[in-house]
């Protein structure tokens, strides 16, 4: 049987623990909203929109916060009602966490074709739009050859010599004939998610760690709580 300073530490580091995540899930979720507001791309992406990194960090960041928060309240409370809420949300939580991240492995390559798609389909609505027509897609589509410094999908020669000006080396473009990026922007989008990925990976492998530690201490916690018949009021 755990004695009551076991006890008082073990509830304490969960609330500490919970807090840790309820601050990362605020801060993925403020990032989220943050990306929601300022992206200039949401228009090229349709074929996989849940999984788009800014649809995903909202959803993610709400579902870990509430979460979180809910642990949080069940151990400063000593609440056995709240502890086995949180304790089943967080698994399944995990769950759905794990069933993500092997999705994304699994279907890395299917992924990658619908991006591809979806940008192939976003160049001929441009090239076939008026020049009023479109206005949305067309500057999210001349900010990714902008930002990225690329033309076209594969290459330049995708636009069929009608080279929009914001695929020139140069700014302001003021040679003619315009010089222009000669790499295409699906693959500089591929490395640059390749990147973002391996460098937020330690910070995913983190939360889920903190995660793992809040189920093993609510454990105890709760044990504790049913023993003394405390935690339903």
């Amino acid at each position: 049987m755990l004695s009551r300073s076991c006890v008082t530490c073990l509830k304490n580091t969960m609330i500490f623990l919970n807090f840790i995540c309820w601050l990362c899930g605020a801060f993925v979720l403020a990032f989220g909203i943050f990306l929601m507001m300022n992206s200039r791309f949401g228009s090229l992406i349709t074929s996989f929109w849940p999984i788009f990194p800014a649809n995903t960090l909202v959803v993610t960041g709400t579902i870990v916060t509430c979460v979180c928060y809910l642990g949080f309240l069940g151990a400063l409370r000593e609440n056995r009602c709240m502890l086995i809420s949180f304790f089943i949300l967080l698994f399944i939580l995990m769950l759905v966490e794990l069933a993500m991240a092997c999705i994304l492995l699994v279907m890395d390559r299917e992924i990658d074709t619908f991006f591809e798609k979806d940008l192939q389909r976003s160049l001929e609505t441009y090239k076939q739009s008026s020049a009023t027509g479109n206005e949305t897609l067309k500057d999210d589509f001349d900010a990714v050859q902008s930002i990225f410094k690329c033309c076209g999908v594969h290459n330049v020669s995708d636009w069929e010599g009608d080279v929009p000006i914001s695929c020139c080396t140069t700014d302001p473009c003021n040679s003619f004939p315009q010089e222009n990026w000669q790499e295409g922007c699906h693959r500089k989008a591929e490395e640059l998610v390749c990147k973002e990925l391996s460098e937020h990976w330690s910070w995913c492998s983190s939360l889920f760690i903190i995660q793992f530690l809040c189920l093993c201490f609510t454990i105890p916690v709760f044990c504790h709580l049913s023993r003394i018949g405390r935690g339903y009021k």
